[in-house]
């Protein structure tokens, strides 16, 4: 991503920031400083998407890397390296999405749903923009989190059961993004120290959201929804981004949760995070909340153990 500056001719300069896994010197500060004065009046969005593109930074399906570069600009800016256009939304802010919105088609008074046929569970991926403005609406409102910001590859999906017309009815909603990049626990259980991994963290997931709708009460529903979004998980991650994936891993906040859902499909707990949170300039801070350490399959077959630990 960053300039080569050996190829320019010139020394090799120092590294001034090390984000996700690429060293960020001043030539590309400078580089990005007159990107933006080439281009007066273009919003960030724009920017992350043309900076990709002159840098020819992709994702392994070959879609260029816009979340991940919007995201090194927010980043580069907080640490005062550059200073970023003025955004083009109204206070900077994404619009929320009220739940009452007509045109996702949201019940304001959802009925109770205590029984359903599992063998007509369907989990799949969101279909169209409409749907995912449905997902982010539904997570945003009922999901301890909110939605948050699914930056980088990621993948959403809907669980839905049949409803008395015969048409799809929601009962969860799940997000699958980015692994984590350090996960010492996680390492130690594959047995890769943390070079040997980095190179392969394209091949570890994260369920960085799951929902079941408050008003659904179907006894095993969670582990059903995750034992089928995972059968089709890797599928569907390698028609979008050009590669599967090997395993799955999530966080459960212990203060909350006690983790039954995961338990039940078979996910193997490893432990418990140091209970440190970060923010963007890689400072640990102590006052996160512990969470426990998940991971899927808990034990990888020859070929995803192959592909996991291939040079």
């Amino acid at each position: 991503m960053e300039t080569d500056s050996k190829q320019q001719g010139q020394p090799s300069e120092p590294t001034l920031v090390r984000y996700r896994n690429r060293d960020i010197r001043s030539a590309d500060i400078a580089f990005i400083q007159s990107t933006m004065q080439a281009n007066p009046g273009m919003g960030r969005t724009h920017l992350s998407r043309l900076l990709c593109e002159l840098w020819d930074w992709r994702g392994p399906g070959g879609s260029l890397k816009e979340y991940a570069c919007r995201d090194l600009l927010l980043r580069l800016e907080e640490w005062g390296h550059l200073k970023l256009p003025a955004r083009l939304s109204v206070n900077g802010q994404k619009k929320r999405i009220s739940r009452d919105e007509p045109s996702l088609g949201l019940d304001l008074e959802p009925r109770l749903i205590e029984s359903g046929d599992l063998s007509q569970l369907v989990v799949r991926p969101v279909r169209d923009r409409q749907e995912r403005l449905k997902w982010r609406a539904l997570v945003d409102r009922y999901h301890y989190l909110g939605e948050g910001v699914m930056c980088g590859s990621h993948l959403l999906y809907v669980a839905t059961l049949p409803d008395s017309r015969g048409s799809e009815e929601t009962v969860a909603c799940l997000g699958w993004g980015a692994a984590s990049l350090r996960n010492p626990k996680r390492d130690a259980w594959l047995g890769l120290d943390f070079e040997s991994l980095r190179r392969r963290l394209h091949l570890v997931v994260n369920n960085q959201r799951f929902l079941i709708l408050p008003w659904v009460k179907i006894k095993n529903l969670g582990s059903r929804v995750l034992s089928l979004n995972l059968k089709r998980l890797s599928r569907d991650w390698e028609s979008r981004y050009g590669h599967g994936v090997v395993l799955a891993e999530t966080f459960v906040d212990v203060s909350r949760f006690h983790g039954t859902v995961y338990k039940a499909a078979n996910w193997r707990q490893l432990g418990l995070t140091a209970g440190r949170s970060k923010r963007g300039n890689g400072i640990a801070h102590s006052q996160g909340q512990a969470k426990a350490i998940f991971v899927y399959p808990p034990k990888l077959s020859r070929q995803q153990a192959m592909a996991l630990r291939a040079q």
